[in-house]
C-alpha cells in the first residue's frame, strides 16, 4: 500500500475503460472472504471511480482494508478485459453529483432514479498498482 507504484492501463485497452461496461469490484470481507459486485464506473485516465452507499458491506470492507480488485470486460468481446488491483480512497458525495453523472453515462437520465431518501453516498477512487489485460 504505502510506497506502491502506480500502474497504467495500456492504450490498447483504453476503449474498454471508456465504455459503458460494468466494473466488477472485489473487496475483502471481515473474515478475509472475497466479495464481488458489479458497478457503474468512470475512468479519468489514471483513477477508476464508482459510487457506493455507506450502508453496504463493500463500503465497510474498504474502510477496514482499502485493497481492491476491479475487472472490466469488453462488452463486444468477452475474453478481452482489463483487471487491476490497487487501493481505494473514499470521499463523501452529499449532493449525489457523481451517481447522477453515472446515471447520465449509463442511462441517459440526468438523475439517478433509484436513490433512497436519506441515502448517504460516497465516491470511491481506485489507484491501480497492478494491471493485467487480455485480448
Amino acid at each position: 500500500m504505502a510506497g506502491e507504484q502506480k500502474a497504467t492501463i495500456p492504450a490498447t485497452h483504453h476503449d474498454i475503460m471508456g465504455s459503458t461496461a460494468v466494473a466488477l469490484i472485489s473487496t475483502l470481507g471481515p473474515h478475509g472472504e472475497p466479495q464481488c459486485s458489479p458497478v457503474w464506473f468512470e475512468w479519468d485516465g489514471q483513477l477508476v471511480r464508482f459510487s457506493h452507499t455507506k450502508d453496504r458491506q463493500k463500503y465497510r470492507n474498504l474502510l477496514r482494508d482499502p485493497r481492491i480488485a476491479v475487472t472490466i470486460v469488453d462488452p463486444a468481446t468477452p475474453y478481452r478485459y482489463v483487471e487491476l488491483r490497487g487501493t481505494a480512497a473514499i470521499e463523501d458525495d452529499p449532493r449525489k453529483l457523481f451517481i447522477d453523472k453515472m446515471a447520465k453515462k449509463y442511462t441517459g437520465q440526468d438523475h439517478y432514479p433509484d436513490s433512497a431518501p436519506g441515502e448517504e453516498r460516497v465516491v470511491i477512487s481506485v489507484t491501480p498498482t497492478h494491471v493485467n489485460t487480455m485480448g
